[in-house]
């Protein structure tokens, strides 16, 4: 298979999709994200694959949604693209094959959101990894309010959204933000050792623990959780400041 914005590929029993525009970090378009649901697919109908690694090309794992295509969208199709968006994330979360997240550099916004949705998280020692969004006027997404808090614990949680700041591969290992921090040039290595491992043991094993972790999530529904996801995006993005922000990152590019 050949894609525009991606890199799919097949190795004995694990697949590797690595987001492919490293241009532009690997900002998150329409197009990545069809080309990224259509590799899912695949491999969820390959029976002879039992683990995904997804990674980036580049300098970056992804910064995020790619603001060219958000920055003159009506509220209604920022809503239709948000629960697009939502529901790409519900699919990688409820996925019944392990996925590992090798972050290789930038995990930012919607790619760290990405990373989180995963099951287990290597990064490079130097990897920088947050939440932009209370930065520039927009919310997280992707279940990031549980996902986060879930690893890292509630006050954690907020310090990292509520400051937006970026912690790097290893601080990331320390907090349990990510299973392990290794040297760049380790990374994949140790994603597929760690894969191999893991597509050794019965897939329909995991594929019950997988359902069983998310079925003993917290009191609220991350249905709900979700759902109210969009409305605080939606919300966020139609303040006055978003506007200013995007402004700001339009001239910050030209200079």
């Amino acid at each position: 298979m050949k894609f525009e914005c991606i890199i799919y590929e097949k190795d004995e029993d694990i697949a590797t999709i690595k987001l492919n525009r490293p241009k532009v970090l690997n900002a998150m378009n329409k197009q990545l994200w069809l080309d990224f649901q259509i590799a899912l697919e695949d491999v969820r109908n390959d029976l002879s694959i039992n683990v995904l690694i997804i990674t980036g090309e580049g300098r970056a794992f992804s910064t995020g949604a790619d603001l060219k295509e958000s920055k003159d969208r009506s509220l209604e199709d920022y809503r239709s693209y948000l629960v697009e968006l939502q529901e790409t994330s519900r699919k990688i979360i409820r996925f019944e094959k392990p996925i590992i997240a090798a972050i290789n550099g930038y995990a930012l916004g919607s790619g760290y959101e990405l990373a989180l949705a995963c099951d287990i998280r290597i990064a490079a020692d130097e990897a920088q990894i947050g939440s932009p969004e209370a930065r520039v006027a927009s919310s997280v997404t992707g279940g990031a309010m549980r996902l986060l808090q879930d690893l890292v614990g509630p006050g954690k949680a907020r310090e990292l959204l509520f400051t937006a700041e970026y912690i790097d591969g290893k601080e990331a290992e320390r907090i349990g933000l990510v299973n392990k921090a290794v040297p760049l040039n380790r990374l994949m290595e140790e994603a597929k050792a760690l894969g191999k491992k893991i597509a050794k043991n019965s897939p329909f094993s995991i594929k019950m623990i997988k359902k069983g972790f998310n079925m003993a999530r917290g009191e609220v529904s991350l249905e709900a959780l979700m759902d109210y996801e969009i409305e605080a995006c939606l919300a966020a993005v139609s303040t006055k400041e978003r506007q200013e922000s995007l402004k700001d990152f339009e001239e910050r590019k030209r200079n």
